[in-house]
């Protein structure tokens, strides 16, 4: 018998207690028709199991049982899941099969997942940053959980033939299935006529712990509706298409092998949060969540392994117009078999410049990244192209496993022809902090501006640690050597003066100002996003007075929840704070009627 030991806290835990996991997991669903939330209440230790329904494909790598601490095990269905690896010398994508489990709970509960293949070598819990505890017995991995957790178990270094398990919480608010606004899909495999399910305006879909749907889902031109449940879209055409719509909010769902396209497509909408997402491709262009000129979009506590980009954010394309802005990705974990885990700024619009602006990427886990394509690489890729303007990226928190094939950082202005019609108009205003890479198998990473006119300004790093070495001020090194030369990048002229600054350093001289509109207006009962944005390089924020049902994370400066409150106006101080000050705004938010 081995034990796997963990030392305290993880960073990541440490992050999430703060505050952020408490928004991630206010889940508004319900628990498959199997058990109601009002059930739970009064037991700590709760554990619910869904069934896989008959003509869903389910794979044999793996048997997992959970309990609840000293009570009776229960078995863990096991879906099949499939992944795809590039062959470099042919091009060719063969796919692998892969286990996916899942279960809610709440309290304390013990798991066990035992090889098909027998007596085990080795074993990891993925993310490392979570410190997972655990044991091997001869065939079987043990080990206990206490909060929701998305994991990846793999025995004897095998990541096809690994087993993801997502031990969710337990859902609230069940939907009636007879309320008019609901359309409720219980547990089975359920398929439409065209392969679509339309959520109107003010409508929630629901799917059950045990319902599989193999729809697409749209939500097209509406607003004020949701997508919610445990269930899963399995072999659905495209996976979720959420395009001119406002106010929309995605929960709990399992997206299972696309038969093509994203996972989930955001295109020119307002409002959204994606929550406990997660999803699994193995198609060409099998990207994740990609979100295309849209405002005020929230993506948390998701788990993404796709085919493609994982994470995408774009201006213009196809019939999506516009600029881009206030994105927040946090608390969450990304694989990317193929591509990047995070992708920004390909596509735009070059009769019409747009700029894409506001992004968050906060407390993420970066389990692998493998591409062979060097115009492809970066496991942070920040590439505008087609005359777009990318300013004002936050990344921050961010932890780098060993990947298989490519580069941490690509930060080039760009123009690919097989993609665009011109050149990124620059970047400006790029802060990466707490970031760290443990592992070898890294290309140097590229950071390139075009030319003088399309350059790179603003870059900071604070706090870069690769294989345990802060890459920054105080650091020994030569002193001839640059610090991109330590870390190793590439950094052409067109890169004017990026600042690597260490852990404590001041991240500016000048107190913040608050860039962030001073208005802002939800709905009712609906999901709300407002992100605090400010010059200087903030490192933390704040707010009093806030509407009900709202809430800061103070690492972000992300104001969001559901508005609670009574139909009106609510004045909010809003702040941002560097070692040179603070800078405080009053903020008007006005909650409308639905």
């Amino acid at each position: 018998m081995s034990d796997a030991q963990s030392t305290g806290l993880s960073r990541r835990t440490l992050l999430q207690a703060a505050g952020a996991t408490a928004a991630a997991y206010s889940l508004i669903g319900a628990t498959a028709g199997t058990a109601r939330a009002d059930d739970t209440a009064a037991s700590a230790d709760k554990l619910v199991v869904f069934p896989i329904p008959s003509g869903v494909p389910t794979n044999s790598s793996f048997s997992v049982k959970a309990r609840t601490a000293g009570g009776n095990w229960q078995t863990v269905p096991v879906y099949r899941a499939r992944a795809k690896q590039i062959d470099a010398n042919t091009g060719s994508g063969p796919v692998f099969n892969s286990s996916v489990a899942t279960f809610d709970f709440t309290g304390t509960v013990e798991v066990a997942v035992t090889s098909a293949k027998g007596a085990i070598g080795s074993a990891k819990i993925r993310p490392l940053s979570y410190g997972t505890r655990f044991t091997v017995d001869g065939d079987t991995v043990s080990f206990t959980l206490t909060e929701p957790r998305n994991l990846s178990i793999e025995i004897d270094g095998e990541i096809f033939n690994n087993l993801q398990l997502h031990a969710n919480p337990i859902e609230t608010h069940v939907p009636d299935p007879d309320d008019p606004d609901v359309i409720y899909f219980g547990p089975g495999l359920h398929k439409t006529t065209d392969n679509v399910v339309k959520v109107p305006s003010g409508k929630t879909l629901y799917l059950a712990g045990g319902a599989v749907l193999t729809s697409r889902v749209e939500f097209v031109n509406v607003e004020n509706a949701r997508l919610i449940g445990r269930g899963v879209l399995y072999n659905s055409p495209s996976g979720v298409l959420l395009q001119y719509a406002k106010n929309i909010e995605i929960d709990g769902i399992l997206v299972l092998n696309p038969s093509s396209g994203y996972s989930v497509t955001v295109g020119q909408s307002k409002q959204v949060t994606i929550r406990n997402l997660h999803s699994y491709s193995h198609g060409q262009w099998g990207d994740g969540i990609d979100v295309f000129s849209s405002e005020d979009v929230l993506i948390e506590g998701v788990w993404m392994r796709n085919s493609d980009d994982c994470i995408a954010i774009y201006a213009h394309r196809w019939d999506y117009y516009g600029d881009c802005r206030n994105i927040t990705v946090r608390n969450s974990t990304l694989w990317a078999d193929v591509a990047h885990p995070i992708n920004v700024g390909t596509h735009g619009n070059t009769d019409k410049p747009e700029t894409i602006e506001n992004l968050v990427f906060s407390n993420i886990d970066i389990l692998d990244h493998r591409e062979p394509q060097m115009d492809y690489q970066g496991c942070i890729a920040l590439n505008p192209g087609d005359s777009n303007l990318l300013s004002n990226v936050r990344a921050q928190d961010i932890r780098v496993e060993d990947f298989r094939w490519g580069q941490l950082i690509n930060m080039r202005v760009m123009y690919n022809k097989s993609y665009n019609t011109s050149v990124g108009r620059g970047i400006d205003g790029v802060f990466i902090r707490n970031m760290t890479y443990t592992g070898t198998h890294a290309n140097p990473s590229i950071m390139v501006g075009y030319d003088a006119d399309h350059a790179i300004k603003n870059v900071t790093f604070q706090n870069l640690v690769i294989n345990g070495k802060m890459i920054g001020n105080g650091m020994k090194k030569p002193g001839w050597y640059k610090f991109t030369d330590i870390m190793p990048a590439y950094a052409n002229e067109h890169v004017i003066t990026p600042r690597f600054l260490n852990a404590n350093e001041a991240t500016s001289t000048d107190q913040p100002a608050i860039t962030s509109p001073d208005k802002a207006t939800g709905t009712k009962n609906q999901i709300f996003n407002y992100l605090i944005t400010a010059s200087a390089l903030p490192t933390s924020f704040a707010a009093e007075g806030l509407p009900k049902g709202l809430g800061i994370d103070t690492a972000t400066g992300l104001i969001s929840g559901t508005m609670r409150d009574n139909v009106g106006s609510f004045t909010t101080t809003v702040s941002a704070t560097n070692s040179a000050g603070t800078a405080t705004q009053t903020v008007a938010f006005t909650v409308e009627p639905a």
